[in-house]
């Protein structure tokens, strides 16, 4: 199995030791390579837009949270089903537009972001480079214990962490809905 985006490791760590498969991860970071070592997890510095792999290498590619970052997506795309065996897959998780939405919203359109790989748009990227396709949904909430926790959240934002002083004051705790989508893509046999 391959992890692209791995991170510090801790996905590729626990599939190795649950599903008792051979993993290798694949980070754009050195500290994040280095991290992932640490877990005794086989880690690659490397780019998703060049995979150092042959064709065929993986059974399985897990890209949880990561193809939004990537500049070019279908080339990313393109290297993760060369690198997949025949009837390989890809699992692929994102987050949809309307994810925390009662976060976001009294933020006004600053807020907004567009993702080049989110749920809405995720399956139709997909089927460019992939022979069958299953999405499902996975919605819950985040619960932030009081307003300093969620202007913490949204001052760690990349994005909008200019946006977190107009984070509208609330007492108690806040609850925002969590959406995510699940990707499954397949390789042609």
């Amino acid at each position: 199995m391959l992890e692209v985006g791995s991170g510090r490791g801790e996905a590729a760590d626990r599939i190795g030791r649950e599903v008792g498969c051979d993993v290798v991860a694949v980070d754009q970071s050195e500290r994040m390579v280095e991290l992932t070592r640490a877990r005794r997890v086989e880690a690659i510095h490397g780019d998703v837009l060049n995979l150092p792999f042959e064709d065929g290498s993986f059974d399985c590619a897990l890209a949880a949270w990561m193809l939004y970052h990537v500049s070019d997506l279908d080339r990313g795309l393109s290297e993760l089903a060369r690198v997949l065996r025949p009837g390989g897959r890809l699992v692929a998780v994102t987050n949809s537009e309307t994810n925390l939405r009662e976060l976001w919203e009294p933020l006004g359109d600053a807020a907004r972001r567009f993702h080049p790989f989110n749920a809405e748009n995720g399956e139709a990227t997909l089927r460019r480079h992939f022979a069958r396709i299953e999405q499902r949904e996975a919605r819950g909430t985040v619960t932030f214990p009081d307003w300093d926790a969620a202007h913490l959240y949204v001052s760690s934002s990349v994005t909008r962490a200019h946006l977190a002083d107009r984070l509208p004051r609330f007492e108690g705790s806040f609850v925002a809905t969590r959406l995510v989508a699940v990707f499954v893509a397949e390789t042609a046999a």
